[in-house]
């Protein structure tokens, strides 16, 4: 490893250590850039932190691997392999749905066993179940095959996509096109609620996101033992074989610019880092309108930033109990009385609903090790309205989660309270104030079709050049295979460290990590 006080190699800073930000810096540095990365919290993930507290372990958010053919290449860019460092293992049924009235929709890799669910709810929807994966299928093709990881900054990757779009009925919504092949209102839900996991509204997200049907059933669910800190442990051990830094607790503040080039960042402390590229892994909200707030920006302006659509949040409540519910699988989701009317409420009224729809997620069915001996580690979360609703979280969270478990005692953790040893809560707020997320956003910018591709903040910045943008609130869109992606784009984008001097950019005077 190169000695970070004397290595002269063209030094590239990344602001922000969830997935993206670095996925970026394992690229980077395997190109030979030498590479810092700065990170407000106390420990790197992001959004997939880790939270241990009385002997429990909790994934602070993503808990499922869909393409874990990316992870192995970021190993395989760093000369590493990805099973040496991290575990995954497979989960099928991928998730069990139950519904409101108790009936339950397990969803399996084999398409026989899946074929054979639907068919139980409705027989008459059986072939259109064929015909929806057959189509999924060719959107995955185009969508995620060819477009997932290439950048979008220039119009006419727009335009050479739009015949595809067309021919895809990207224009159309999740929901719609789903609707196209189910009847049964039950189905309709099961094959259109996926858009949520990635922040998408299923009434307004593009159709494009149908390929997570066949992504799920090509790549298959996987759950990294140990839990997602697994993984981002073996990005940060990768980062650092390449000869990078992580600093914990160093919040960036801004992004130093001169002759409209990014020179460096300036830490919340007032220490001034010289660079001669940034990455910014920032919500893109955040790196424009306040690390970018003292630029002029032509596009990305403060107003823009403002009125552009942002996802919902989510209500997150991680708790550990006494005893194992055997019964629960390990992602199980409990639907609510109302779906179409829900996602209304969140998404467009911006309302705290009283009813709630909810995701449970049980890694100790899995991996034991996450909880003491007899004990199991959950967390249960709920999609809610961004901070635009004005809800006030210090006095509202008590009673939601209080709410949550009444719903969870009533259907699949009957005598949850008597078993509850540890417990925690994430709002919004936390969002906010922890992640640095406009609005709260759970996931950035809200994956509408005029806010997706090249409408959608690039990978290179417009605004800054040297400035770079990954993660959720860029192309491709939030989802761990999408910011994993959105790093892989720097390949195409960014030069080779060498290039970038000869071209006579500046080289980032100070070289302090």
């Amino acid at each position: 490893m190169p000695d970070m006080q004397s290595d002269s190699r063209p030094h590239a800073v990344v602001i922000g250590s969830g997935f993206g930000g670095l996925a970026a810096a394992v690229r980077l540095g395997a190109r030979g850039w030498r590479v810092t990365v700065l990170e407000k919290l106390d420990a790197a993930g992001g959004r997939a932190y880790v939270f241990r507290q009385d002997g429990f372990t909790f994934d602070a958010g993503p808990t499922i691997i869909t393409a874990p053919y990316l992870l192995e290449e970021l190993w395989q860019v760093a000369g590493k392999r990805l099973a040496d460092d991290v575990v995954l293992r497979p989960v099928d049924p991928f998730y069990k749905i139950r519904f409101d009235d108790g009936e339950t929709l397990s969803c399996h890799a084999d398409l026989d066993a899946m074929r054979a669910e639907v068919a139980r709810i409705s027989p008459e929807d059986a072939e259109g179940f064929d015909r929806f994966i057959r189509d999924s299928e060719k959107i995955y093709d185009i969508a995620f095959t060819r477009l997932v990881d290439q950048p979008f900054h220039k119009l006419g990757t727009l335009l050479t996509s739009v015949p595809d779009l067309i021919r895809l009925q990207g224009y159309r919504t999740v929901f719609a096109k789903v609707s196209d092949y189910f009847r049964h209102p039950k189905l309709r839900v099961a094959f259109s609620f996926h858009p949520l996991l990635i922040g998408g509204n299923p009434l307004t997200t593009t159709a494009y996101y149908c390929l997570i049907a066949h992504l799920e059933r090509t790549h298959r669910v996987h759950y990294a033992m140990g839990g997602m800190g697994a993984l981002v442990q073996g990005l940060v051990g990768l980062i650092q074989g390449l000869g990078g830094s992580l600093r914990y607790e160093a919040e960036v503040a801004r992004i130093e610019v001169a002759d409209g080039r990014a020179t460096g960042v300036t830490l919340a402390s007032g220490e001034t880092i010289g660079a001669d590229i940034v990455v910014s892994n920032a919500d893109v909200g955040w790196t424009y309108s306040k690390l970018l707030g003292h630029h002029g920006r032509k596009r990305w302006t403060d107003a823009k930033v403002a009125r552009a659509r942002y996802s919902m949040s989510l209500f997150v409540w991680y708790f550990g109990t006494s005893k194992r519910f055997d019964s629960v699988y390990h992602h199980t989701m409990v639907l609510g009385p109302r779906y179409e009317a829900l996602l209304k409420d969140i998404f467009s009224r911006k309302h705290l609903s009283e009813d709630f729809s909810l995701y449970l997620h049980r890694p100790s069915m899995t991996d034991p090790s996450l909880a003491p001996p007899g004990c199991d580690s959950f967390y249960v979360l709920a999609p809610v309205p961004h901070l635009g609703s004005g809800t006030d979280w210090a006095a509202q969270a008590e009673p939601y989660r209080a709410a949550i478990q009444q719903r969870l005692e009533a259907t699949v953790l009957p005598g949850l309270g008597e078993h509850i040893v540890t417990s925690r809560v994430l709002t919004p707020q936390d969002f906010r104030d922890r992640l640095l997320s406009v609005n709260g956003a759970a996931f950035s910018l809200e994956p509408q079709l005029f806010q997706s591709a090249w409408f959608r903040p690039h990978n290179v910045s417009e605004e800054v050049e040297g400035l770079y943008l990954v993660g959720a609130g860029t192309h491709p869109g939030a989802g761990v295979p999408g910011v994993i992606c959105s790093a892989k784009i720097l390949d195409e984008v960014v030069p080779a460290p060498g290039a970038l001097v000869r071209r006579g950019a500046p080289s980032g005077a100070d070289r302090s990590p």
